[in-house]
């Protein structure tokens, strides 16, 4: 890709060559997650855990934004900052994933699976089976999975089955005449998720070790035994990946959550998007396939492996191998030393930096309000939380107590609905005020706020965070949480949850900014701010972490305060359509992307502010969705002790991390950073670890 040259000209700001195009971005972060699986620094089961993850994520990219390009190709749309056309970006797209796909499947094929069969890890293809293991997979076929398959012959009286979003099927070629005379061409067998995709062979029947089968092998190897009296010239497995993208006007219905119980009966069979099938398929059924799917010959991916390399990642949790895996860790636990939360948060805020520190601090605060006679009133948004969530326990708990307890349900958010509709449901069941939030504006915002009565005042306790209230994430994800019981931040919360609840009319915060009002002009006023302090000799800088950025006027602003002399560094973990280092528009600017064993999930905002720094934590990335069609909170750090530890780990160490850094060129490109011959090498989450251990 071409870099955008100097030119004695000014250049607009929207010249569409300054800008990245997003999708491709975040094909290049998939590449990334990639790169971790190909690390042989990292432990051998991490990698492979990397790998499954760059296959889901890839999965994700045609779930839901190749249908996005595809609608836009169709009915078309405002074109994004980068100018390029919906039919450009889906043939780019679709090339960089099948180079992406080819890379995953020899990484699987000629590094991963002979290292596993080295540490004693046999993940056994079928050219490895010896005779016994043979013998008892197809004794288990017969037993355990010919029973619930029900194999579909096509022909007039049998049209294609409807095939599950994702799902392993057979694409059977026959030949000869089956009982009723009918001549065989093509069957489909389906494998019902029932059916473990992975399975555990006994350890007498491989040297040493684990042994692990792909269900794929297995039905492939004996799916003859499905057609008696039929020769079958061919098996080759196939999956489909669908539309997940629910739609509903939210204008048009009366009720959000049995709307979306409708959409999510369908989502499994929307529209095709791509087709993965055996690399050694004949073409002719491969493009049966196709027109069967109304698909494009591009969107046929052949896979040499299973077509699924995501479920190998049962392997990581069936084997027990700690020495091949990152050594297990404790979250450090930010105690009230025998006294309530409440007693705590009275004497000091507490900032949570997450995984380093234990989610449980806020767990304990709300089992304590459950139960606390003197705790009037409980609210919180809830984004994500997972299946097993305590939390939830104390909110119900709370409410049979006689507490107004309030819950902001975010119906919608992605690939959870069902979840978090039996969630609203259950919620409502044991007395919860539900709300779902505002039509045509998702909830994403992380609030938890308990009015407390002491003495004669109400007192108001505060959690805001930059990720879900969900345990599991909470021990996977970099986040920032705040606790506190400052009057003016409860004030501002409160304000929040009133025009969430109540439909209430615009409101005035004193320190919280927030989507869709005010959090898009402050960022853009606090960026020039900078500018005018670099023009005046006073100096500029500023320093972001976000997942993504791709809002014009942001990227705009940041590029005009580059032309002024900002000093800018942005942390991006994923998709980035700025284009750092391009001559006389973004020389001041630099980009980097750290992938490491934590997903990176928080969000910083610091300014330098000419001595006077500002720092904020949010639950909003730098995108258009989150700034201007989402309900989002960005917090500042008042207390000066606190805004330190936050520049100090999440934003000058990750700046200095030379191991798991990637930093982006003006092309487009990423470069792994490399710790030159006078620097040691720094990892900051490895840094975070070593320090919070500690204390």
């Amino acid at each position: 890709m071409d870099v955008p040259q100097a030119s004695a000209i000014p250049r607009p700001l929207t010249d569409p060559a300054l800008y990245l195009n997003r999708e491709i971005s975040q094909i290049a972060f998939n590449r990334r997650v990639l790169a971790q699986a190909q690390d042989t620094r990292i432990p051998l089961l991490e990698r492979l855990r990397f790998l499954c993850i760059s296959c889901t994520n890839l999965d994700e990219f045609f779930e839901i934004r190749v249908p996005a390009i595809r609608s836009q190709l169709k009915y078309g749309g405002s074109p994004s900052a980068d100018g390029l056309g919906a039919a450009t970006v889906l043939e780019r797209v679709h090339a960089l994933a099948r180079d992406l796909v080819e890379d995953q499947y020899r990484e699987w094929n000629e590094v991963l699976r002979p290292a596993l069969d080295t540490a004693g890890i046999h993940i056994l293809p079928r050219e490895a089976w010896s005779a016994r293991l043979q013998r008892w997979l197809r004794q288990y076929f017969r037993e355990e999975i010919a029973p619930v398959l029900s194999p579909m012959g096509l022909d007039p009286a049998h049209p294609f089955p409807r095939i599950l979003n994702k799902s392993l099927n057979i694409v059977v070629v026959l030949e000869g005449k089956d009982a009723f005379g009918r001549a065989g061409h093509m069957a489909i067998v389906r494998a019902p998720r029932s059916l473990p995709r992975i399975i555990r062979v006994p350890t007498d029947l491989i040297e040493s070790g684990d042994g692990f089968v792909f269900l794929s092998a297995v039905l492939s190897t004996f799916v003859d035994e499905m057609f008696p009296g039929m020769k079958v010239k061919g098996a080759y497995q196939f999956r489909v990946t669908r539309n997940s993208e629910l739609f509903v006007d939210e204008e048009e219905v009366e009720n959000l959550a049995h709307a979306l119980k409708d959409e999510l009966a369908g989502r499994g069979f929307r529209r095709a998007i791509r087709l993965e099938i055996a690399h050694h398929c004949p073409r002719e059924i491969v493009k049966i396939l196709l027109k069967n799917f109304d698909l494009p010959e591009s969107a046929a991916f052949r896979i040499n492996g299973p077509v699924n390399l995501n479920r190998a990642s049962q392997v990581y949790d069936l084997v027990d191998r700690p020495e091949l895996k990152y050594p297990p860790f404790r979250p450090r636990t930010l105690g009230s030393d025998g006294e309530t939360m409440f007693a705590t948060l009275r004497e000091r805020d507490i900032l949570l930096h997450q995984p380093f520190d234990s989610f449980g601090a806020v767990l304990d605060l709300v089992e304590q309000a459950a139960t606390d006679p003197d705790v009037l009133a409980i609210k919180q948004t809830l984004y994500r939380t997972g299946s097993d969530a305590s939390l939830v326990e104390h909110l119900i708990r709370a409410a049979q107590a006689g507490k107004d307890v309030t819950v902001v349900v975010e119906l919608r958010a992605r690939f959870d609905e069902e979840t978090n509709i039996r969630l609203a449901d259950r919620l409502q069941e044991a007395g919860v005020q539900v709300v779902y939030g505002v039509v045509g504006y998702k909830t994403h915002a992380k609030m938890l706020l308990i009015v407390r009565r002491e003495g004669r005042k109400l007192r108001r306790y505060v959690h805001l965070g930059t990720g879900n209230y969900h345990a599991g994430t909470a021990r996977a994800y970099t986040d920032i949480g705040l606790m506190t019981a400052d009057e003016a931040i409860g004030e501002d919360v409160h304000q929040v949850f009133q025009q969430l609840s109540g439909l209430a009319p615009a409101i005035s915060l004193k320190h919280l900014l927030h989507s869709p009002f005010t959090l898009h002009a402050a960022l853009i006023d606090k960026i020039q701010r900078e500018a005018r302090h670099a023009r005046s000799g006073a100096g500029g800088r500023l320093i972001a972490k976000v997942n993504a950025i791709n809002e014009p006027s942001i990227m705009q602003a940041l590029y005009a305060a580059s032309q002024a002399g900002v000093s800018i560094d942005l942390i991006v973990r994923g998709a980035c359509c700025l284009r750092p280092g391009v001559p006389g528009v973004s020389d001041n600017i630099r980009v980097r992307s750290i992938v490491g064993r934590f997903l990176e999930h928080s969000r910083v905002y610091w300014f330098a502010n000419a001595g006077k720094p500002e720092t904020y934590c949010a639950s909003a990335d730098w995108l258009e969705r989150n700034l201007l069609r989402r309900v989002e909170v960005c917090f500042p750090i008042r207390d000066p002790e606190l805004a330190r530890r936050v520049y100090v780990e999440e934003l000058d160490n990750y700046l200095a991390d030379n191991t798991e850094a990637w930093t982006l060129d003006a092309d487009g490109s990423y470069r792994r950073a490399e710790p030159s011959d006078d620097e040691m090498p720094h990892c900051a989450q490895t840094s975070l670890l070593a320090r919070h251990r500690e204390g």
